[in-house]
């Protein structure tokens, strides 16, 4: 092992004792809201009152409800028969196994199976995965005890696989667990992996089929009554939520709703997205990723700061990836880095007077858009610095894709 890989296993491994010890020794350590609302709120899946569950012991403003399909509760249903803190070691742990593993496809995505073999490349998968653990998406994720990087993680594999029924059965079962992740399917339209999108579909409708066989009632009243009911997931006008309809409404000072100013943002994000696929490489597969998981993130009615794990693969993607040399790579990176590790969504949050309050003064509303911002921003720039590089001509795409690839040979 070379010295700097060994430093940066050191700095993971105590990046991960940070957090277990202050999840074990500090006073709201334990609190992890929502995996508290995972594992009780399974507990109820076959008592036809998984809908009726909230947790507020440690949220008495706003109990929480279990927000997902009944799929979700039957992945997990087994936790509640193990102690919560084995579960809540357990769950540390395995969202830092699974954001090394998000961290080394998005580099195996752009460089190559071959050349992550090279010190120099798994000293930077280990280190930024250290970076990681610190990033606001990250850190809320472990704070709250999310499924987020598991979820990033399904995707991830899906897009690495070649294989249709892999693919297909991951985006499946993910959008099975929860509805948003569904939007990878539009990484293999763009892709023209047709045979991958009708699996994905069939595999999602057999987690839909398998929740009415085990919970019918509970399937009736989710997809029913509950899908698409954003003020039961939570407050659409708080900071933490970074999404378009969040963004408008505390700017506009009410709630959008899916009206004519989300529509007419919807419509103008669709465009960018679309423009910004059509900027890239054909053999780009993670700037294609990204851009889709980032029309999902914002075209959603609510998606938290912790959501948005989704930025780390996009910062990597800004610096190794084929449009790291274009003017402003680097900047926009940094934006997004810093962004992440002060948290600004966490700091906004205490100026907010509740949680469910909308207006508030301008300065603040826009602050609150860091995220929908800097994705129209992001956008606007892969248009331009791809076109820019279609128009350098093959030559020089040639020496700049020749270079990423032979980059950790020669370290």
């Amino acid at each position: 092992m070379n010295r700097h890989l060994r430093w940066a296993v050191s700095v993971l491994g105590l990046s991960v004792l940070a957090r277990l010890l202050w999840m074990l020794l500090s006073e709201n350590g334990m609190n992890l809201v929502d995996l508290h609302v995972y594992v009780g709120g399974s507990a109820a899946l076959l008592t036809d009152h998984l809908y009726d569950f909230t947790y507020a012991e440690k949220t008495p403003d706003f109990p929480l409800p279990f927000t997902y399909p009944p799929f979700a509760a039957l992945v997990f249903f087994p936790l509640h028969y193990l102690p919560f803190t084995v579960v809540a070691v357990a769950w540390l742990l395995a969202i830092a196994a699974a954001l090394y593993a998000v961290v080394r496809i998005s580099f195996e995505l752009m460089l190559g199976t071959e050349a992550l073999r090279a010190p120099r490349w798994q000293a930077a998968t280990v280190a930024w995965t250290a970076v990681g653990m610190w990033l606001e998406p990250v850190r809320t994720t472990i704070d709250y005890g999310q499924v987020n990087v598991f979820l990033a993680l399904g995707g991830m594999l899906a897009v690495r696989s070649s294989r249709w029924w892999v693919s297909g059965g991951l985006v499946g079962i993910v959008a099975g667990i929860k509805l948003t992740p569904a939007i990878t399917g539009l990484y293999f339209v763009a892709r023209r992996r047709w045979t991958t999108v009708l699996a994905s579909a069939l595999v999602f409708g057999a987690t839909v089929g398998l929740s009415f066989l085990i919970a019918p009632n509970e399937a009736r009243q989710y997809f029913g009554t509950l899908l698409g009911d954003a003020d039961r997931i939570g407050p659409v006008g708080s900071v933490w939520n970074q999404s378009l309809r969040g963004a408008l409404s505390r700017i506009l000072g009410a709630d959008v709703e899916s009206g004519p100013w989300w529509i007419a943002a919807v419509v103008v994000v669709a465009v960018l997205a679309f423009l910004a696929w059509r900027a890239l490489g054909t053999d780009d597969r993670l700037g294609t990723l990204i851009v889709v998981q980032l029309f999902g993130l914002m075209v959603s009615p609510i998606s938290w700061s912790h959501h948005w794990v989704w930025l780390l693969p996009m910062v990597l993607w800004l610096v190794y990836g084929p449009l790291r040399t274009a003017p402003g790579a680097r900047i926009m990176a940094g934006y997004w880095l810093v962004t992440m590790l002060v948290g600004v969504p966490w700091v906004l949050s205490f100026f907010q007077d509740s949680i469910w309050t909308i207006s508030r003064p301008g300065a603040l509303a826009w602050l609150g858009a860091v995220d929908v911002l800097g994705v129209v921003v992001f956008y606007l720039w892969v248009i331009r610095s791809g076109r820019q590089r279609v128009r350098s001509g093959p030559e020089e795409r040639a020496r700049v894709t020749a270079e990423g690839a032979t980059r950790g040979v020669q370290a």
